[in-house]
């Protein structure tokens, strides 16, 4: 006679050991909540309770890149800026390379508004 054994009932397989450790993913290389749309514009904004007059490379939805003078900027600092006619949201300065630095609005710009200030 043969006993078999229920699958479900039989004992833990030996433990095995922890897997090697993986290297960790390269970053995204494109890492933007929303994309970026090219503009060119020079305006005056203010920089914590300084102003700083910069050129805005490039925007998008949630931020933008601005160009300025060396020093110009810290990150943390608090942004406000009006492109082309328009109020951007406030936004903080969250990176700084040389003359160029990333602003992170604390809202949005609407996509219309988007589209009217990369057109004219």
């Amino acid at each position: 006679m043969s006993t078999q054994t229920d699958p479900a009932h039989q004992a833990d397989p030996a433990p095995q050991a922890n897997p090697a450790p993986q290297a960790n993913p390269a970053p995204q290389a494109n890492h933007r909540a929303s994309e970026r749309r090219p503009l060119g514009l020079y305006v005056r904004s203010r920089m914590n309770s300084r102003e700083v007059f910069v050129d805005v490379l490039d925007i998008s939805e949630t931020g933008c890149k601005i160009k300025a003078g060396s020093g110009f900027a810290d990150v943390g600092d608090r942004v406000t800026m009006k492109v082309g006619g328009v109020y951007a949201p406030v936004g903080k300065i969250a990176w700084v390379e040389g003359r160029r630095a990333g602003v992170a609005f604390e809202g949005e710009i609407h996509a219309a508004v988007l589209d009217y200030l990369c057109r004219n």
